[in-house]
């Protein structure tokens, strides 16, 4: 179990804190956070669309309610569990997503997990991931770190990643190249 506090660490330190493991045979990205929110704090965050919208990378047009369906990002979505403010679950573009939060001491637990798809691009997609959770404690604090500050050390965590999953860092590099010449 790997924990950070969210709020403590700058995001342009690189972590590389997420972990693989495998869910119903499948590999899944973890996350776990520790947030000096309550958790009726860090639930609207992650369930509010426009709290997403200034975090994460796709803000969903949801209720949230079981059952629902939404576009984002040109995939759609649908929502399978909702607890408030305890867990959110949902699938899209075919994989599993969900937040899981506790109390935890004054604060709260959140835990993200993504099942993956391709465990090939393990590395690349929990780099993405950690960029925009790098995005959460400032918005819960009432700041802002704009995406691509949060993106700056993607490579160096990149790296870290794949070395730790064992994966072939060649297409999380390729992908690094082309956000690089998109930015020139």
């Amino acid at each position: 179990m790997t924990d950070r506090t969210a709020e403590a660490t700058p995001a342009r330190e690189p972590m590389a804190y997420g972990t693989l493991e495998t869910i119903d045979g499948r590999s899944a990205l973890r996350f776990e956070l520790a947030l000096t929110h309550p958790i009726e704090r860090v639930w609207r965050t992650v369930s509010v669309p426009a709290e997403l919208e200034r975090w994460f990378p796709a803000a969903a047009d949801w209720t949230p309610a079981v059952g629902e369906t939404f576009e984002a990002g040109g995939a759609t979505g649908e929502v399978t569990e909702v607890d408030p403010p305890r867990r959110l679950a949902w699938t899209y573009a075919g994989e599993l997503y969900s937040f899981d939060l506790a109390a935890h001491n004054d604060g709260c637990r959140l835990v993200f997990t993504h099942v993956i798809g391709d465990r090939s691009l393990a590395a690349q997609t929990a780099t993405g991931w950690e960029t925009y959770l790098s995005r959460l404690g400032p918005h819960l604090a009432g700041g802002h770190l704009s995406e691509e500050e949060a993106h700056k050390p993607w490579e160096e965590i990149h790296e870290r990643y794949a070395e730790r999953f064992g994966v072939d860092p060649t297409p999380g590099r390729e992908f690094a190249a082309v956000l690089r010449a998109g930015q020139t």
